[in-house]
């Protein structure tokens, strides 16, 4: 699903035209733990910024793999190959004019920085709300049947892709949010002492804590700061 008024939603400094993914935690249109639309429109995202909203869904509870075997299951690739090209086609976007931006929380919120790490060509940042950031095997949070095999789920692991990055490739400025808390206070300070470690620029919120859902408020600041400032 694609925001409305997506077509006139173009940054006033550049005219370069922002789209912010909102990655689901759930599989189909399941909202039991909220309704990201509802979050967006109660952070009044469109009316603050210029902005597209995309609202990808997922057959299989997301974790932004590719399953390494079983060919129905390939939501990195789904995200990648069909939904972004399919969205930018949609709306006459040219590559080359496009800034693409994550935002997850819980299992979206492990998706969206694992994809920004894998692919930072691609995407100008990412926003992770109260996600397990430090997850070290696959299992937990129904993530093993799309992970598939430990050697698989190394490829996606956080923890790895950051110590694989390097500060230069990343730029000057923050490209990685890490903003609050409710279920994963201690994920998202060990991701910040990591990221401090390696020399990685990212912003870093410890707080307020929040309910573990869409809607508890958290989306308003997680946006603004996706938006703060092109990356250099």
């Amino acid at each position: 699903m694609v925001s409305d008024s997506a077509k006139t939603n173009r940054s006033p400094d550049d005219q370069r035209i922002r789209v912010i993914y909102v990655l689901p935690v759930e599989a189909g249109s399941s909202i039991k733990w909220g309704d990201p639309l509802k979050a967006c429109r109660d952070a009044k995202v469109l009316e603050r910024h210029s902005v597209i909203l995309v609202f990808p869904e997922f057959a299989q509870l997301p974790w932004y793999a590719d399953h390494p075997t079983e060919k129905t299951i390939a939501q990195e690739s789904y995200l990648l190959k069909s939904v972004i090209p399919a969205v930018e086609e949609k709306l006459g976007i040219k590559k080359r004019e496009c800034d693409r931006y994550l935002l997850g929380f819980s299992k979206s919120g492990w998706g969206s920085f694992s994809l920004f790490l894998r692919h930072s060509t691609l995407f100008q940042k990412a926003a992770a709300w109260d996600a397990p950031l430090m997850m070290h095997a696959p299992g937990k949070y129904g993530s093993g049947p799309i992970f598939g095999t430990p050697e698989n789920f190394a490829n996606y692991h956080v923890t790895s892709l950051l110590k694989r990055t390097t500060p230069q490739k990343l730029g000057t400025s923050p490209r990685l949010i890490s903003i609050g808390y409710d279920n994963f206070r201690e994920h998202h300070l060990q991701a910040h002492e990591l990221l401090t470690t390696l020399k990685i620029p990212h912003i870093h919120k410890d707080g307020p804590q929040l309910k573990h859902h869409w809607e508890s408020g958290w989306v308003k600041d997680a946006v603004d700061l996706l938006l703060s400032q092109p990356p250099q």
